[in-house]
């Protein structure tokens, strides 16, 4: 049995949590996510809410924990919301914001227009060098943040390109002069 599937999830004031079969919907001040769970049976008691696994289900042990994550992920989603920072690093290299659209100079003969998910919203700073991406849905602002990141990945010798803020980047020597 998954160690993290046992942990009773809380529900933060302003939460509420419901299920109806297999799905459930979590609306919170943020707004309302809903999936279906595959797998386990959730129980709301007292401001937690409790995941087991189905055991009709062949596969409930490996999706115990999986379901219990995504679960928390929702209502922290709702209640606090998810960021995530991109940094762009590089000479003539900008972002720039659009209706829906990031705008971006990378050092191609065009701007790149990155057209963003209906739940995923974004915010250019820092001299049009810092993308903040702001999502109540986990999943889709890593996916979002992972397609801007694929259009310049930093490159190790000169360290240009868009990079996570937390991403530590792993610089390499370049050519050694010779005599």
């Amino acid at each position: 049995m998954s160690r993290i599937g046992k942990k009773p999830i809380p529900i933060p004031s302003g939460v509420d949590v419901k299920t109806r079969g297999d799905q459930v919907t979590v609306k919170g001040p943020l707004g309302t996510l809903s999936r279906d769970m595959l797998g386990v049976k959730l129980a709301v008691d007292g401001g937690k809410v409790v995941v087991k696994p189905d055991e009709a289900h062949p596969k409930a042990g490996s999706l115990h924990g999986l379901m219990r994550t995504l679960v928390a992920n929702m209502v922290q989603g709702v209640s606090a919301g998810f960021m995530k920072v991109l940094n762009i690093t590089g000479t003539g290299y900008k972002a720039e914001m659009g209706t829906g659209v990031v705008v971006l100079n990378l050092g191609f003969s065009h701007p790149i227009n990155f057209k963003l998910p209906k739940d995923v919203t974004a915010e250019v700073t820092n001299k049009n060098l810092t993308i903040t991406l702001k999502s109540v849905n986990k999943e889709s602002l890593g996916d979002t943040a992972a397609k801007i990141r694929a259009l310049r990945p930093i490159e190790p010798y000169k360290g240009k390109g868009i990079a996570y803020s937390t991403e530590r980047i792993k610089r390499k020597v370049g050519k050694a002069g010779t005599k």
